[in-house]
């Protein structure tokens, strides 16, 4: 496993926690910050773990991109840098594992982008959501479009035009997260949500969220002719048959990947 300066990773049974450790530097996303969580990333896609957990250390969950080097940077730099986040979202969208984001604290910018790439998110009643760069003079671009994917145009305008933070229990209602819980029960909370999103076959689970990403924003035809053809491919995959076999048997299933 590879060794870090800006995030810890650690494993639980089949559980993988990745933590952003610049407390610092509010978890700003630096080139080599967004590299070593690429790497992280990529490295448990290709292990047997079910889970991803990420977080932020120190009292924000991430502050977005670290300013101290874009603005050290020339346009070619800056568009490495942005090529570099933006494959970091999809490769977390990619990953086979459901990937859940921890948020206790604020998230704005490329921190907001990140807990809408996250497969699920839980967050702490203390935490705020917002895409600043509408109130300052480097709009928020790329951070939006996730955020657009998961909340809808108005309310994704709302927050891009005004820069304004979002509370928790408006960012659960509007579909960034999907629970508030007070801080105490966070973690409880993320590995709840975490166990019951991790139940089943992992592969049948891994293809499924694939295809989720693949058909999400396609109109309604292409959407369906994409997951009719995933669907009907993976009815004779082993994961399938056991399910189905299980179910008529009344037995408990017994998931082989």
């Amino acid at each position: 496993m590879a060794e870090y300066q800006h995030i810890r990773v650690d494993r639980t049974d089949d559980v993988v926690r990745i933590t952003m450790d610049r407390a610092s530097r509010r978890n700003s996303l630096s080139a080599e910050h967004l590299a070593e969580l690429l790497t992280a990333f990529r490295e448990v896609a290709a292990s047997d773990a079910v889970g991803v957990v990420l977080a932020g250390e120190g009292p924000v969950f991430s502050a977005g991109h670290d300013f101290a080097d874009v603005a050290a940077r020339d346009l070619d730099g800056v568009r490495d840098l942005l090529a570099l986040c933006t494959e970091l979202m999809r490769t977390i969208e990619s990953v086979p594992q459901v990937v859940i984001a921890r948020v206790h604290g604020l998230a704005t910018a490329a921190g907001c982008q990140l807990v809408a790439s996250c497969d699920l998110a839980v967050a702490a009643e203390e935490a705020g959501f917002a895409l600043p760069g509408g109130k300052g003079g480097w709009f928020c671009h790329t951070p939006a479009v996730p955020v657009a994917r998961t909340i809808g145009r108005k309310r994704l305008m709302e927050m891009a035009l005004t820069g304004d933070t979002v509370d928790a229990r408006t960012a659960e209602q509007w579909g960034l997260v999907n629970r508030v819980v007070p801080l105490a029960g966070l973690d409880e909370a993320v590995d709840d949500l975490l166990r019951r999103a991790t139940r089943g076959s992992r592969a049948s689970k891994a293809l499924g969220k694939q295809t989720i990403y693949a058909q999400l924003d396609r109109p309604e035809s292409d959407a369906y002719a994409i997951a009719l053809e995933v669907m009907a491919a993976a009815s004779q995959t082993p994961a399938a048959k056991e399910g189905m076999s299980s179910f008529l048997e009344k037995r408990p299933p017994a998931w082989t990947d």
